[in-house]
């Protein structure tokens, strides 16, 4: 794992890839073949060099493909060998990141100071990267200890700086639980003793976790990290006395990435869908010549439970709102007869929202999967045993994440698993139904296209809409639309939860969230709206929507609802405004298409305006609940 081994090793030519940035000839495809791979630091710092040597307008490019991320860095560690790793990992999490560090050890004094250039900075988020050595308890003797002062001491300590950040920058602050150094002083006993580093630092993680929770800050767990890995290979001291370095050279990737990953799932770049072969990736064998008694799967064989396993972990992802899809090289009528009939298959036919299972090339039948789900390629995950088949997906489509896999298939999950393609900053009802719905969805563009035309297709959905204003209950849910929502979002702007909390309480603003079920089921929480009021303007900040529901004419339902909502208010105009985007080109006519009329335009933003008085109600074939 702390190699990094779900990851492809570099390309022999990594360093002549590298010298093709500067010329210009290197795509952006190719940008990405570079990062999805096991780099070193050198290699690393090569190409964190090359990238930011760019001219302002090469490095512009790139920026454009990927979501632009601000961090501060605080430490009581010597963090610059970081940053190049930092970098290169969230690139391949598809983030261009931009690093504002502290100098040493200088951690309080940043948070407290609202001049101080963490601060002033505009940044997205601030890594508080602290290990053991921040906190007093590291330098205390176990004989002056009071029953958990130690513990709570570095909680308080922690929370001034967390106050500090919040106060001075409106910032997510990213906390990190301690790893305990791998020596004790009376063995098992540490762990009961007031006063041992052990329980000081168990308590501390086990009332920051409880911190985290109760907050919009967000937990990176270096602890379990560490113990994955082995805390004896963890800690490397000579690095501390020489270099600061709080752990050893060969985990420094490790954790950029895991840092990644957070930064990936703030912006909505989580992975969504497994996609899965069958042979020898599911089961044992290969069902076409071994048939359905001949392939390997279930309890009392060693092979059969290992892929057992593999599917058990599938299925809980599945259970948590993880998309599954099966893309084979099988006869189809064959491959379902696997889960239909053999009695150890724990997976089913009904577990995946996709099943393709021909003699096609995987790569098309991926973009098939993407475009029936209405996912981007860079939200698959596509698992496959065969090398071959591996190398030709990554080389045709780069977008898609395909993880190296180990010979071993009982290695497989825990492969899987420490390559966190499914991170989360916070987990909602609707999270857990977003398979089910990203399901539903498919059959709807199957009716789609059974159906005599668009509005009989509408009409048949039998669409139900609620609206309401933002509230306690669906604010984590609206607050991770707002930070991951791109195609349909017209003015990408982020907020945090606090900041959506006071959107709440403010009598200047119109909030509203908005559900939608159908005959299919219920597709949850699909769009969110954030509107100021000032005298007889209302402008819209934020307006955005899920693509699952684009084309089903539910932006005119909510027009609808925001003009009665003006005109409660006495308002005259509304106005919209639209920043383009790489990602959003969606909806550069949004506005026009409801009547709206453009009364400005720069290269920054479009201003849109419409006459309250002027505007028709669409009425679309949606029944609004509630009134």
């Amino acid at each position: 794992m702390h190699e990094l081994s779900w990851l492809p090793e570099p390309q022999a030519d990594f360093n002549e890839k590298c010298s093709q940035l500067g010329d210009g000839s290197l795509s952006i495809g190719s940008l990405r073949a570079l990062v999805n791979s096991k780099l070193s630091l050198n290699q690393s710092n090569r190409l964190f060099r090359e990238i930011n040597k760019l001219p302002p307008g090469e490095l512009e490019k790139i920026k454009s493909e990927f979501s632009l991320f601000k961090l501060g860095l605080v430490s009581n560690s010597t963090v610059d060998l970081f940053i190049p790793s930092f970098f290169t990992s969230a690139l391949r999490h598809g983030i261009f990141i931009e690093v504002i560090t502290a100098d040493f050890g200088q951690i309080i004094q940043e948070a407290l100071d609202s001049d101080s250039l963490i601060n002033q900075s505009g940044i997205d988020a601030v890594l508080l990267a602290l290990d053991y050595r921040a906190f007093p308890f590291a330098a205390n003797s176990v004989a002056m200890a009071a029953p958990g002062q130690g513990s709570a001491d570095a909680l308080e300590y922690l929370r001034t700086i967390r106050d500090g950040f919040h106060k001075n920058s409106g910032t997510v602050c990213i906390l990190q639980t301690l790893v305990a150094p791998p020596f004790s002083l009376l063995g098992n006993m540490d762990a009961q003793l007031d006063g041992t580093l052990r329980k000081e630092i168990a308590e501390f993680n086990a009332g920051l976790i409880l911190d985290t929770k109760a907050s919009s800050d967000l937990l990176l767990d270096v602890g379990t990290m560490a113990n994955m890995v082995g805390v004896y290979e963890w800690f490397d001291e000579r690095q501390w006395y020489m270099s600061r370095v709080p752990m050893a050279n060969k985990f420094i990737a490790l954790y950029a990435d895991h840092v990644s990953r957070l930064l990936a799932a703030m912006r909505g770049k989580s992975k969504k869908c497994l996609v899965l072969d069958l042979d020898n990736t599911l089961w044992g064998g290969v069902i076409g010549d071994d048939g359905l008694d001949g392939i390997r799967i279930g309890q009392g064989h060693p092979i059969g439970e290992s892929f057992l396993a593999i599917q058990q972990y599938a299925k809980e992802l599945n259970n948590l709102g993880v998309i599954l899809a099966v893309c084979s090289k099988n006869e189809e009528e064959i491959a379902l007869q696997a889960f239909k009939e053999h009695p150890d298959m724990l997976l089913k036919d009904s577990d995946f929202a996709v099943f393709v299972a021909n003699w096609e090339d995987k790569a098309s039948n991926i973009r098939f999967i993407a475009e029936t789900l209405n996912i981007g390629l860079d939200s698959l995950v596509f698992v496959d045993d065969n090398p071959a088949e591996r190398e030709i997906v990554r080389t045709i489509i780069p977008e898609v994440t395909v993880p190296e896999l180990p010979k071993d298939a009982s290695l497989i999950p825990r492969t899987l698993s420490a390559a966190g393609f499914f991170e989360m900053i916070s987990f909602t009802a609707d999270d857990a139904q977003r398979s089910k719905q990203y399901e539903e969805n498919a059959q709807r563009r199957v009716e789609f296209h059974k159906a005599g035309g668009v509005d009989e297709y509408l009409k048949s959905l039998d669409m139900k809409i609620t609206f309401s204003p933002f509230d306690t209950l669906g604010r984590k849910r609206i607050t991770q639309l707002i930070n991951k929502t791109n195609q349909f979002n017209l003015t990408t702007k982020r907020y945090t939860e606090k900041e959506v909390e006071a959107f709440e309480l403010s009598p200047e603003h119109i909030t509203i969230q908005v559900r939608l079920t159908d005959r299919f089921g219920d597709n949850g929480m699909i769009s969110v709206m954030i509107c100021l009021q000032e005298e007889d303007v209302i402008t819209i900040d934020t307006w955005l929507m899920s693509c699952r529901v684009i084309k089903r004419r539910v932006e005119e339902a909510i027009c609808d609802k925001l003009l009665d909502e003006a005109k409660d208010r006495k308002a005259r105009y509304i106005r919209g405004i639209f920043r383009p985007t790489e990602k959003n080109k969606l909806v550069k006519e949004h506005y026009k298409a409801l009547g709206f009329t453009e009364v400005e335009s720069t290269s920054e933003y479009d201003v849109w305006e419409l006459d309250i008085e002027q505007y028709t109600s669409k009425k679309p074939p949606i029944e609004v609940l509630g009134q």
